[in-house]
């Protein structure tokens, strides 16, 4: 059973990893990426509401005096989050966003620090070493000594990481009191109400029209969001929260290789060096040693 638990949660960071797709056909129809995160909270809204229409209806229940945590997980986490993400894939590359966005951690750490006055450990420490170093390489700060991409898509690759990681900060105070769904559900209310009348809906629901958008808007709403997270969720029931986050770095991994592969994007050496380290030091912040995690996949794989 366990294994079907890992399964899951592989799948769940596989379909996150898919993301970069069909944002890119989005942005190949004239969508600008305001109008792309528009359309995957709007969607995501409206299957999750579905979903939970169907299977348990006190998932949709909050007290409105809530309202301002769900304000933070939806409109300062998602909104900003998938905005700077959308904009790192249009001036970078599907790869490089995919791993900017891992910096996500370092940010989680050091917020952590100062808001739950969480301990800076060694092993915190050098993960955050090997993230940032991760990153430089990646955007080719080294060895080059010069940014090869533009400044515009590294900030926003960075500032996807920081309100990626801020979920994690607000997500925190909201699981006290509800349901991953409910938390899930409401982040994504949230995120629509306010990005509706930002984004100015009614000047372009003409280009609406066309098939294309619907079927790719819903696929962005539906795989990468609802049905990762559900997946995801499913196999967190029976794994621990460390081993999960671990199997989840194989999103970055997934985001890559589509890159590479539907859109012939190219890395260099450094660069996939830079990935390799920010892996690593996602999966070193964690409390199981790295030796233990690749001990146990051996053993997973041969059995």
């Amino acid at each position: 059973m366990t294994r079907w638990a890992y399964l899951s949660i592989a799948i769940g960071a596989a379909l996150w990893g898919t993301i970069g797709i069909f944002v890119k056909e989005l942005y190949s129809l004239g969508l600008t990426p305001v109008q792309v995160v528009t359309l995957r909270v709007s969607c995501a809204v409206f299957f999750l509401i579905g979903y939970c229409f169907f299977v348990n209806r006190k998932w949709l229940r909050i007290r409105f005096n809530d309202s301002p945590i769900f304000i933070g997980t939806g409109i300062i986490s998602i909104v900003f989050f998938n905005w700077c993400f959308f904009i790192a894939i249009q001036e970078t590359s599907i790869s490089v966003a995919a791993i900017l966005l891992y910096t996500a951690p370092a940010f989680v750490l050091l917020l952590s620090r100062f808001i739950f006055k969480e301990a800076l450990t060694a092993r915190k420490l050098i993960s955050l070493t090997f993230s940032l170093l991760g990153c430089i390489l990646v955007v080719e700060l080294l060895p080059s000594g010069s940014i090869t991409m533009t400044t515009v898509g590294v900030i926003a690759g960075l500032g996807s990481g920081l309100f990626y990681g801020l979920y994690s900060i607000f997500g925190k105070f909201a699981l006290q009191k509800y349901h991953p769904m409910t938390v899930t559900i409401y982040t994504f209310v949230f995120a629509t109400l306010f990005i509706l009348p930002v984004s100015q809906i009614w000047t372009w629901v003409g280009q609406l029209n066309d098939f294309k958008i619907w079927m790719y808007a819903a696929s962005l709403g539906l795989f990468p969001t609802v049905l990762a997270f559900i997946f995801y969720t499913k196999g967190l029931d029976q794994v621990e929260a460390g081993k999960a986050s671990i199997i989840a770095t194989l999103e970055p991994v997934v985001a890559a290789f589509n890159g590479m592969l539907l859109y012939y994007e190219v890395l260099s050496i450094w660069q996939y060096t830079g990935i390799v380290l920010v892996i690593i030091s996602v999966i070193a912040v964690q409390n199981i040693p790295l030796s233990k995690f690749l001990g146990r996949a051996k053993m997973d794989h041969s059995a």
